[in-house]
């Protein structure tokens, strides 16, 4: 799948996709279908298939916090819509340039002269431009005069609510409940990012963790979970393995930045430095402060003779 950061910068041998518009945070089963919508119409079109969306987010744009609330950083979300079958991911740059754009310039300016879409697919209650004040029946009207088809992708219905939600992924994973993410994603969320060297005092015990801090994503419940962790190179797996994970900020040692420490089932090796994505399969317990180093190592038998059954059960 090919790239493009700067809109103005596309060349014409990358123009006239179909492309799904939108944010896509966490690229859940909403998401999905939408860009399978767009995927069968770029097909019978015969054009490539596209996928528009905005990096950073534009939340974080008008909205700046040091806490992340994104579901999917970049690098992940790339590589979810590389799967579903994008040939382009037009990853355009939210600014203040951007965000000073009206709805018509953005229309003229981006979709047709930048990149000469052939086709537009996007949910029936998308608003872009300055203040927000395009929406689909704008956007229909100019790809009516300008030379661009567009279908309106009613939403997915799921969580008992009308519509697929980042939002209410966000809830369930703030509020320990990684399975109904999962559902509602259609894919395990997941934490991914280098293994870091820690203070090795799981060694002591029996337990060695993988040390591994947050990169641009939220943060979710601190406790411990049941995880599937991937070991990736370049963006492919290359093994798979079972655990249970803590995360938090250790209340035994009281240390300040979050931190996900995953003791692999079964595994002798050395993964430092490696790129691991670590899937939150299910929720055990919340953060406890224990009694020493004996207790701590009772417990994580306890957590991971639990986490053991979860993932049983979740095959």
């Amino acid at each position: 799948m090919k790239i493009f950061r700067h809109y103005p910068d596309v060349p014409d041998a990358s123009k006239g996709a179909v492309v799904a518009l939108g944010n896509f945070d966490g690229v859940h089963l909403g998401h999905q279908a939408l860009i399978g919508a767009a995927r069968d119409l770029a097909h019978a079109n015969g054009a490539p298939l596209g996928v528009v969306a905005f990096e950073p987010h534009p939340q974080e744009y008008f909205r700046p916090s040091p806490q992340s609330f994104r579901l999917t950083p970049f690098r992940v979300k790339a590589r979810l819509i590389a799967e579903l079958g994008a040939e382009i991911l037009y990853a355009l740059s939210f600014d203040a340039e951007m965000a000073e754009k009206s709805a018509e310039d953005f229309v003229i300016d981006v979709l047709v002269r930048s990149l000469g879409v052939n086709a537009i697919v996007v949910g029936e209650d998308f608003q872009f431009g300055q203040g927000r004040k395009g929406n689909t029946a704008l956007l229909t009207a100019m790809g009516a005069e300008k030379g661009f088809g567009v279908t309106l992708f009613k939403p997915v219905p799921g969580g008992g609510h009308d519509k697929i939600s980042s939002t209410q992924i966000r809830d369930a994973l703030k509020q320990g409940r990684p399975e109904e993410a999962a559902r509602l994603l259609g894919h395990y969320w997941s934490i991914e990012s280098r293994v870091e060297h820690g203070d090795k005092r799981g060694r002591t015990i029996g337990f060695p963790t993988l040390n591994m801090k947050l990169a641009d994503c939220l943060q979710p419940a601190f406790g411990i979970y049941a995880v599937r962790a991937r070991v990736l190179e370049d963006d492919k797996v290359v093994s798979t393995h079972e655990g249970v994970a803590s995360f938090g900020i250790r209340p035994m040692y009281e240390v300040t930045t979050p931190l996900l420490e995953t003791f692999l089932f079964d595994f002798a090796g050395d993964l430092y430095g490696k790129h691991m994505a670590v899937d939150f399969v299910a929720y055990i317990r919340p953060e406890a402060k224990l009694e020493g180093l004996d207790a701590l190592k009772i417990q994580i038998a306890r957590d991971s003779e639990a986490a053991r059954k979860a993932l049983a059960a979740a095959r």
